[in-house]
Formats: C-alpha cells, structure tokens, sequence
C-alpha cells in the first residue's frame, strides 16, 4: 500500500488478515507458503499465514520484480547482475554478471533462467548461473514467457520473437505497429499478445501464423490474462475487456472502482475460478474487486438428424 503496509486480505469477504509494515517497491513473488518482497535494501521473505519475516538478504536496488519458482527466487541488479537465491532459507547460491542493463523480469523454465539484457535475451543454468547462451533481438527485450522449449518476448522493435529454448535461435518472428507489451500469454495451440497498435493478436505456437486480431478500445500497460475461455486485457482505464479465446470476439467488460493500479491476478484453482483487480479511486483510496465467473451450464445434447439423401454424382 502507498501508506507503506504490506496487507493480506480474504477473498471471501475482503476483511484484513494482518497488516505489517512494509515499504514494498515492487510486485511480491509467492510460492505455496511464503511472499517475498524487495524493500528498502532488502530482499524479505515472510510467511503468508500472519505476514512474520522467515529471513532478509541484503540487496541493491532492482526495477524488475522478483521471481520464484520450484524452491528457486532469482532477483536482478539494473546494472547486469542476476542472483539465485534459495527461497526456503534465503542463501544466496551465486551471482552472474552479465554486463548489460536488465530492463525485463527474468523468467524460469526448465533448468534455465532467461534473462532480458538491453538487447538480447540470455540463458543462464537454472543451479550454477553458467552462462548457455545469448541472442540478439532489434530491441530492448520485455518481459518474457519461457516455456520447456521456446521462449515468447516481445521487444521494442515492434517484433514478438520465438527463441528456441535449447540455444536461442529465432524460429520466427511477428511485426507489429507498436512496442509488445508484457508478458505474452500461451495454451496448448495458440500465443496470446497485447501490443501499442492497441490490439490483441493471437499466433499458432509453432509457426507464428496469425489466428486473429481485434483492435482495443483501450491501450495496454500489461500482458493478457486468462479466466476459462476468455481473454482479460486491461489499460489505463476502470474496466477490464474480456475477449473469447478462439476468435478474439468482445464478451463484456467487469467494472472496477477506479484505474487499475497493478495488473490483475486470475485464480483458476479455485471453483469458480476468481479474477481479482486492485485499483485507485481518488477519494475511496485503494480499492479490491473480487469477482468469481460461474460457468454456463452444458448445452442439452440436440436430438440425432437424418443424414440428408446423397446428391447423384457426389460421393
């Protein structure tokens, strides 16, 4: 919170679980029992249960977020630097300097970890930092989607790429009007983007071939969000736009109660799955949003139809 409090709240009624003091610069990353934060020179892991501090580390100052995966919480240094640290106790296991800016949130897939430079995108091993490999894009690098075997970046080129994982050749790339924002979005065909032309563009995976695209009423500051069968994108604005997955076609809006102040978290684990937003009012404060999208019931199964009569001369 901008009064300087970390506060942990429940998604059933909104009430305060605890409330500590905590000045945290930048989003948290979580795992399954702990929340990590970047506050003043510090890297703090607290227990998500009552907010307690479990360890700090010392740490310079970062504009990329933190990132935790697998029992592994890696954290970057503007100027180059990438660190490794186990998230279970906070020893920092090694350091690898890159000499180049880090403009983007690194990313984990696999045993690597992808690191957006000021041009190019570096593979670093997942348990020693060993530099793997590095490929040079037209631009600055954005936040990324690694996956087990290629990797989604968009760049301020105007291109989303789509490096193979195991030594960063470009497979294929896509031009766009403007600068790609955020961190693309994937399912098992199809890769979902946001860009500064203001549109939404789906591409197959595999050979980067546009699906469809749909121009937005508004204009992007983060990646795609999914919920089911629908697409969240949002912007600068009080509301969030849902979009159907397989065609782009507009399928409503949700309302929140100010501008969007972080980019919206989806929970799909829970039944129904729940979108949350948290935004700005100007006289309210911050303000929470919970929503939970039932699912429509099943369509009835129609009755079998008679198969029409065959046409002389067509098989």
């Amino acid at each position: 919170m901008d009064d300087g409090h970390l506060v942990a709240r429940d998604l059933t009624d909104g009430k305060v679980i605890w409330s500590v003091e905590a000045r945290v610069s930048l989003t948290p990353a979580t795992s399954s029992e702990m929340i990590f934060t970047l506050e003043a020179g510090e890297i703090v892991a607290r227990h998500q249960e009552d907010g307690t501090p479990a360890w700090r580390v010392p740490f310079s100052e970062s504009r990329t977020p933190l990132v935790w995966d697998n029992g592994w919480l890696i954290a970057s240094i503007t100027s180059g630097t990438v660190v490794a640290i186990r998230s279970s106790d906070g020893e920092v296991i090694w350091r690898q300097d890159l000499a180049s800016e880090i403009r983007a949130r690194p990313a984990l897939a696999a045993d690597r970890v992808y690191v957006g430079g000021a041009d190019r995108v570096i593979a670093l091993q997942v348990e020693s930092g060993e530099r793997l490999w590095e490929r040079r894009l037209g631009g600055p690098p954005n936040d990324m989607l690694a996956l087990d075997d290629r990797i989604y970046v968009g760049s301020d080129d105007n291109f989303l790429y789509c490096l193979m994982a195991r030594d960063g050749e470009i497979d294929w790339r896509w031009r766009t009007g403007g600068d790609v924002i955020g961190v693309p979005l994937a399912d098992d065909n199809r890769i979902y983007f946001v860009s500064r032309d203001n549109l939404l563009r789906a591409l197959d995976r595999r050979s980067g071939a546009q699906r469809w695209k749909r121009p937005l009423p508004l204009r992007p500051t983060v990646g795609p969000s999914r919920t089911q069968d629908l697409l969240i994108v949002t912007g600068v604005t009080p509301s969030v736009r849902l979009y159907q997955m397989k065609d782009g076609t507009p399928a409503g809006e949700i309302s929140t109660d100010g501008d969007l102040a972080a980019a919206p978290y989806v929970l799909p684990r829970l039944d129904p799955p729940t979108f949350v937003a948290v935004a700005r009012n100007i006289s309210k404060g911050e303000m929470l949003t919970v929503v939970s999208r039932v699912s429509p019931p099943a369509p009835t199964e129609a009755p079998p139809t008679q198969a029409p009569p065959p046409v002389a001369g067509i098989k």
